[in-house]
Formats: structure tokens, sequence, C-alpha cells
């Protein structure tokens, strides 16, 4: 058996040699830490939060809110929000500052509809 994968492009199959993906593979940790290298464990935190919190409420959630919750300075959280979405990492707040969509989940609506086993609904990002 070869190994290859097939990677699309739109209308086309295209097979990847198994030296092409494995190189690509092994240079994941690295591209991941580069890229999420300027997150703290408040940062893992106040994210965690928000992916926990936005199925459980049904709606945008304020950086008040998440103060209050997680015992954080505002301004912290304020800090935090802006780096996360400056840095295009896991949330996107909506024109009145509250995160809407925290991947993979979002209040906003998609094509992707999601109902968990506790009932909670919400839409995938």
């Amino acid at each position: 058996m070869k190994e290859t994968i097939l990677l699309g492009r739109g209308r086309q199959m295209i097979p990847v040699p198994s030296g092409t993906w494995q190189e690509q593979l092994a240079q994941a940790p690295q591209h991941f830490q580069t890229r999420l290298g300027f997150m703290t464990e408040v940062h893992h935190q106040v994210r965690y939060f928000v992916v926990r919190e936005l199925p459980a409420l049904g709606e945008p959630i304020r950086p008040e809110f998440i103060a209050q919750k997680l015992g954080l300075p505002l301004t912290q959280v304020e800090v935090i929000l802006d780096e996360l979405e400056r840095h295009l990492v896991f949330l996107v707040r909506n024109a009145q500052g509250a995160v809407a969509w925290a991947y993979p989940v979002t209040v906003e609506p998609t094509p992707h509809h999601l109902t968990f086993s506790t009932g909670e609904q919400v839409y995938a990002a």
C-alpha cells in the first residue's frame, strides 16, 4: 500500500507522498509553539472559560462577566481578549465587545448546529 494522502483542491484530489506529509507533520509542534507561544496560563484560562460557557449561556459573553467569574481584573481580561483576537487565535468579539465566537463554538448562526448531551445548543464555528 502506498503511503500517500489525498489533498482536495477544488474538484481535484491530489496525492501527497509520505515524505512530504511526514515532514509537515514533524514541523507541527514548532509551528504551534511559535503561534501560541504568547499565551500565558491566564490566556488559556480565559479561552477555556468562554468555550465552556458559550453553549451554556447561548449568547455572547461580555468581558465583565468573564472577569467576575474568573476573579480577574477587567483590564486584564480586556487585554487578553485583545491579544487572542489579534493573534487570530480562538475567538472573535461582536461590535459590543462580547465574545461571540470561541473555536470550536459560536452563538452566531452558522450552517452547523450542535446539540450537546446536556441539552445545550450552539453552532459550530
